[in-house]
């Protein structure tokens, strides 16, 4: 099997990010945001993606934080949906379907993942607070509208029971880690598609 990393810098006036991914790797991350903006709880969640995915990521990322932090978390699931598409190169012998039910405290979260190669998000939850911290909730669906997008995924995120919209936010990535996990495991060299090409 040939080794599955990605590697992505992208540059705008908005933000600067250099990104690493390993989905072969064992949950290590170092991941550098800035402290303004809520971006805390975003490196939070992206640890969790990569621990509970067992992926290995590295993400440098500065941005214009100082109006808001709307760009920033954008382009991350930019980036980190590039560096996917390209990771998981032709996905021949992939299980290419997963999906995961994660509880945290009185929250379930569903997700469910077809690295297909058609962009579709389905994003079914009520989030009852507008921040967390200084984190805006409303930029968690800007991320994953940018992460189904540039990775080029079927993405359904369900929110099976509601509550703390941390609870809502994390239980939703750790399931997204888990059912991507699943998705990208390699169990031959077939090409999971009768049409011959994903």
């Amino acid at each position: 099997m040939s080794t599955r990393i990605a590697n992505i810098t992208r540059n705008t006036t908005e933000t600067q990010i250099e990104l690493s991914l390993n989905l072969d790797g064992t949950g290590r991350f170092d991941i550098l945001l800035p402290r303004e903006a809520g971006a805390p709880f975003w490196k939070h969640m992206l640890e969790q993606w990569a621990k509970h995915g067992r992926f290995d990521l590295s993400i440098k990322a500065t941005g214009d934080v100082e109006i808001d932090g709307h760009h920033l978390v954008e382009d991350l699931g930019i980036a980190l949906g590039l560096a996917l598409s390209e990771a998981v190169g032709d996905k021949r012998g992939i299980a290419r379907y997963g999906f995961f039910i994660a509880p945290m405290d009185e929250v379930l979260m569903l997700c469910a993942v077809d690295f297909c190669g058609r962009s579709y998000l389905q994003l079914d939850w009520n989030l009852q607070q507008q921040r967390i911290g200084e984190f805006d909730t409303l930029l968690a669906r800007e991320f994953f509208v940018a992460l189904a997008n540039n990775a080029k995924i079927n993405l359904h995120i369900r929110e099976m029971q509601g509550g703390n919209a941390h609870h809502v936010i994390e239980a939703s990535m750790k399931a997204l880690a888990k059912a991507m996990r699943a998705a990208l495991t390699v169990d031959g060299d077939e090409l999971p598609s009768t049409k011959g090409v994903l």
